[in-house]
């Protein structure tokens, strides 16, 4: 069995765009990076931009054997 866990991961202010950029996908890759070395492994990811095309977010959920 498995146990799960989900986090948000905010982007850097957007003017122009509500697109992730490189350093957005830099703490992305940091935070895989962290949460394997934890033994979580990564389940799905999801970019979610806001209405206001400010900021936006990463939503990212993890597993691992319980």
């Amino acid at each position: 069995m498995y146990i799960y866990k989900t986090e948000i991961l905010t982007v850097g202010t957007k003017w122009f765009s509500d697109k992730a950029d490189a350093n957005d996908i830099a703490e992305l890759d940091r935070l895989i990076n962290e949460k394997a070395a934890d033994g979580w492994e990564l389940v799905t990811y999801d970019y979610m931009a806001t209405s206001t095309q400010i900021k936006g977010a990463f939503v990212i959920t993890f597993r691992k054997q319980q």
